[in-house]
């Protein structure tokens, strides 16, 4: 989840305050789905290919990952939170519940790459083209030596935007399909 109140497109666009841009921050850093989904899930995998293997198998290594991970993201959202004021970029997710499943998914995807402004249109999100890439090369700085390099960093870019596109599904869907799976309000 990546924020605590779901929005939409739809609604009168009020642009971010800076409580709202916090709240983002932190609901995107130490937000429950980001710890325990995305930081768990990613440790996880990296715990059972062993990568990297300067971490080692077990909990201490999975410990180590986690932490690593939870480095990068703090490093991106500061970078796009902080950018994104400057530059007027609304970093929060907006659903479009009330569309068809195709028109959603292009919603996620839009999303991935672009940021509302203040005046309520959407354009590219380029703190977020900054922050993304950033923290995954800044992080060669305090990574293990065999990943600390510009192709695992370039991956995990790539991987960076598919998270966020992932979150956007969450966000998107989830909602729906908690409401029909326990059926909130009927």
């Amino acid at each position: 989840m990546r924020s605590l109140k779901s929005h939409t497109v739809d609604e009168t666009y009020e642009p971010i305050t800076e409580a709202q841009r916090f709240q983002w921050f932190f609901s995107n850093t130490l937000g429950p789905l980001h710890l325990l989904v995305g930081g768990t899930f990613s440790a996880a995998v990296g715990t059972a290919l062993d990568r990297p293997k300067e971490y080692g198998p077990g909990w201490g290594g999975f410990g180590d990952r986690f932490g690593m991970r939870l480095t990068g993201i703090s490093t991106g959202n500061v970078i796009e939170a902080t950018f994104g004021a400057a530059w007027g970029e609304d970093p929060r997710y907006f659903r479009v519940p009330d569309r068809s499943f195709g028109a959603r998914m292009g919603n996620v995807v839009k999303q991935t790459f672009l940021a509302r402004r203040r005046d309520g249109h959407f354009a590219p999100a380029y703190a977020r083209y900054m922050a993304v890439p950033s923290n995954n090369f800044m992080s060669n700085l305090w990574r293990a030596d065999s990943e600390a390099n510009d192709e695992d960093a370039a991956l995990r870019t790539l991987e960076g935007f598919g998270g966020r596109m992932a979150s956007n599904a969450w966000e998107e869907f989830w909602p729906s399909i908690s409401s029909r799976l326990f059926h909130h309000g009927h």
